[in-house]
C-alpha cells in the first residue's frame, strides 16, 4: 500500500539520514553498546546535521517547522539500522514541547539557541523513587527564598533518560502542598542547570535494553534555582505535564512501529542467508507463513502510525487516541519482535545480533509514557465506560 504520510522533504532527509548513521553510528555503536551511553560529543554531531533544530523557531537558529513527521523519519531510520541516538530522543521529544510552550521569550533567548546545537542537552525529571505514574505523590520540592529571587531545590528522581549528559533538566517539584480536592495541585516546573550546586547524578542505571541511552538517578541537596528559570507560571506543573502526553504517547506508537517493522527486515534477511538440513530457512512453510502474519501485523500497525501523526500535526490527536495509537503498536511490536527472534533461533539470543538488542529495547514501551493497562483505562473512559 502507498503511503501518504511523507513527502519529497521528508524523503530527502531519508537519505540524508540514513547516510548519516551508516557514516558516523554504525561503525561504533558496539562500543556505546558496552559503555552504556553515546558519547557527549555526538550531540554536536546531531546539533550539526540539524536534528534538534528541526521544530524550533528560525529565529533562534531553527528550521521553523511545525511538523512531528521529521521525528518519525528518524525513527524509521534508527530502527531499520538497528541503533539509537542516546538519550537525544528525550531532548527533542519531551522536552522541546516543554519549552516552546512554557518559556517565556527571555527564556527562549536564553535556552534554545544552545539546544539547537547540542551544546546544552536537555532532559525532563518527573519520577521519583518510590511513586513511579503517580506523579501527584512526588515528594521534591522548591521553596522560594525569602527575598524572592531564587528557589531552593532538595529532592531526588529515578529513571531519567539522558541523565548524566543532562546540561539541563526539567524537574517537576512541589511549590506548595496538595489540597484536600486536588493532590495534583502545588506541582511546578524549573528549568535546573546541572552545574548548580547541591546538584547530583548518582548511579547511571543498569538497563534491560536501551543501553546507549544514559539513564540515571538525580538529587537536589538545596539547589538554588532563579526564579527566572520557573517554567510557566506556580503550581500549574501537573497541567502542563498532562498537556503533552498525546505527543510523547504518538512517538513510543511510532518507534515502537518502525521497531516491528525492522525486525521483520532483519528475519527476512536472517531466514534468506542461514541454512537448515541443506536449505535456506526461509524455504520451509512455516518460515513464510510466520513472516506474512509478521508482516500483516506490521502494515496494519503503519497505518495506525501515519494516522496518529497526521491528527498530532493538525493538532486533532485526543488523548484516547493517542493511548489507542500507543497500546495497539506496543502490543504488535512485542508480538512480531518475538517471533522475528524465534525465526534467527539461538542466534537471535545473542546481541551482536540486531533483533536481540530490539527484542531487549522494546520490551520498555509498554511501561513507560503510561502501562498499557493505564492506556486501556483510558480507551474505556472515552468509551463511557
Amino acid at each position: 500500500m502507498r503511503r501518504t504520510v511523507f513527502n519529497e522533504d521528508h524523503e530527502a532527509f531519508r537519505e540524508t539520514l540514513r547516510a548519516f548513521i551508516e557514516a558516523e553510528v554504525v561503525p561504533v555503536y558496539d562500543e556505546w553498546f558496552a559503555a552504556g551511553q553515546a558519547p557527549r560529543d555526538f550531540y554536536y554531531k546531531l546539533g550539526e546535521l540539524g536534528i534538534f533544530g528541526i521544530n524550533v523557531p528560525e529565529e533562534f537558529g531553527g528550521a521553523g517547522l511545525d511538523s512531528h513527521k521529521f521525528e518519525a523519519v528518524l525513527y524509521e531510520e534508527t530502527a531499520r539500522a538497528g541503533v539509537q541516538f542516546g538519550g537525544s530522543g528525550v531532548h527533542v521529544l519531551l522536552a522541546l514541547p516543554y519549552i516552546k510552550m512554557l518559556a517565556d521569550d527571555e527564556q527562549k533567548k536564553r535556552y534554545l539557541p544552545k539546544f539547537v546545537t547540542g551544546e546544552e542537552m536537555w532532559a525532563i525529571a518527573m519520577t521519583e523513587p518510590g511513586t513511579g505514574s503517580d506523579l501527584a505523590g512526588m515528594k521534591s520540592t522548591a521553596k522560594l527564598s525569602e527575598d524572592g529571587t531564587h528557589y531552593v531545590l532538595n529532592g531526588a528522581k529515578t529513571f531519567i533518560t539522558g541523565g548524566v549528559h543532562a546540561d539541563r533538566v526539567i524537574v517537576c517539584a512541589r511549590t506548595s502542598a496538595p489540597t484536600a480536592e486536588d493532590r495534583r495541585h502545588g506541582i511546578s516546573l524549573f528549568a535546573v542547570d546541572t552545574k548548580s550546586e547541591g546538584y547530583s547524578v548518582g548511579r547511571k542505571l543498569d538497563k534491560l535494553g536501551l543501553k546507549t541511552s544514559d539513564t540515571a538517578e538525580l538529587a537536589f541537596v538545596d539547589v538554588k534555582v532563579p526564579v527566572e528559570d520557573l517554567l510557566g507560571e506556580e503550581n500549574k506543573g501537573f497541567y502542563y505535564l498532562g498537556h503533552n502526553l498525546a505527543s510523547e504517547r504518538w512517538g513510543i506508537a511510532f518507534g515502537a512501529y518502525a521497531q516491528a517493522k525492522a525486525a521483520v527486515r532483519f528475519a527476512k534477511q536472517y531466514v534468506q542467508e542461514r541454512t537448515v538440513f541443506g536449505k535456506p530457512v526461509a524455504h520451509f512453510q512455516n518460515t513464510k507463513f510466520e513472516l506474512a502474519a509478521c508482516q500483516a501485523e506490521v502494515d496494519a500497525a503503519e497505518a495506525v502510525a501515519d494516522r496518529a501523526t497526521e491528527a498530532l500535526d493538525a493538532g486533532e490527536l485526543t488523548p484516547a487516541e493517542a493511548a489507542s495509537a500507543k497500546l495497539f503498536c506496543t502490543e504488535v511490536a512485542h508480538r512480531v519482535i518475538d517471533r522475528c527472534l524465534q525465526l534467527h533461533g539461538g542466534y537471535g539470543y545473542m546481541n551482536e545480533y540486531p533483533i536481540a538488542r530490539l527484542y531487549a529495547d522494546n520490551r520498555v514501551n509498554r511501561i513507560y509514557g503510561g502501562t498499557s493497562e493505564i492506556m486501556k483505562s483510558i480507551i474505556a473512559k472515552d468509551m463511557g465506560l
